[in-house]
């Protein structure tokens, strides 16, 4: 299938405006190049934010893109969005350049595209993410490799959340724990859990399709016969404790679930959770307080948390 490629040069002040006409002329999202992230700051301790390449990006403003499908109403479509753009100058939006154009996209493109920006990245002192499609020699001699191909569930390995808990599994696991990982994703964090030793990893999650990612993921890093992927809600198909527990989720989420987490850590052991916004730290960090956890580290990169609490002894 075909589609076309919308994309206009704007103003970061139309960036909400231009977006929400984009939706209502049928496109399912957005792709952002905003010329200011190139002045971000980033945390680059173990090299797991790459440099953003220029090119990529408007010197300038902003580039929004859509996505319509190509079919007889396009041409009609693309005019009525120009008009609506332009409509927004009544309303004192500054549209900046206001540069449209239009190309051809064939679907497959999109599906293999994205991984010319997925190379091989060292997270943490023993941990480095290969992408299946990738060849790696390891530089050091205890380092862990762990190949992925994430597919179309959640987790390459580098975002903030799943750096911050593979860095926390990798103090806190070793041959005498078992690990549960609540929401497994790609299953990068079991499989980190399994490199580093752990005699059994139970990884469970919602979507059908993470699970089927994570298996295959399982098996690339030859780690089967220590981890069990399975679907479930939370902690329904969890049957017994273990010493570290790893749930790199929405902070909304771990709120639900707190007090039956404090069930399933064994005294003295840890829980790792992950994928909380700056905002809702103190939140999570007083229900794990109250559910009876003592909170041992926080850790934060960018504008995201992660919480390393302990259930006492």
């Amino acid at each position: 299938m075909k589609w076309s490629e919308f994309s206009i040069h704007t103003s970061n002040e139309a960036v909400d405006a231009i977006s929400n006409i984009l939706h209502e002329a049928g496109a399912s999202g957005v792709v952002i190049e905003d010329s200011l992230e190139l002045e971000k700051v980033r945390e680059q301790e173990f090299g797991e934010i790459y440099a953003l390449d220029p090119v990529d990006f408007p010197t300038k403003g902003v580039i929004i893109k859509a996505y319509l499908p190509l079919n007889s109403f396009l041409g009609e479509t693309v005019e009525e969005i120009k008009l609506a753009i332009n409509n927004l100058a009544s309303f004192d939006i500054d549209l900046g350049e206001n540069k449209v154009s239009t190309c051809e996209v064939d679907e497959q493109d999109w599906s293999t595209s994205w991984k010319e920006y997925y190379h091989p990245v060292k997270i943490s002192n023993r941990f480095t993410i290969v992408p299946t499609w990738e060849d790696y020699q390891p530089v050091e001699s205890d380092e862990l490799i762990i190949e992925l191909d994430p597919g179309m569930a959640f987790g390459t390995g580098t975002h903030p959340t799943t750096v911050m808990s593979l860095q926390a599994l990798e103090k806190h696991v070793n041959d005498a724990v078992n690990v549960i990982d609540v929401g497994t994703g790609s299953g990068v964090l079991a499989i980190g859990a399994a490199l580093l030793g752990a005699k059994h990893v139970h990884a469970l999650d919602l979507d059908e399709v993470a699970v089927r990612s994570a298996i295959e993921n399982v098996e690339l890093n030859h780690v089967s016969s220590q981890i069990d992927v399975v679907q479930g809600d939370l902690l329904d198909t969890v049957k017994e404790p273990a010493e570290v527990v790893v749930a790199n989720i929405l902070a909304e989420i771990i709120l639900t679930f707190v007090e039956d987490a404090y069930t399933i850590v064994k005294p003295g052991g840890i829980y790792i959770t992950s994928g909380i916004i700056e905002g809702r730290k103190e939140d999570v960090k007083q229900a794990l307080i109250e559910a009876g956890f003592e909170i041992d580290e926080v850790m934060m990169m960018e504008d995201w948390v992660t919480i390393v609490s302990r259930k006492p002894v």
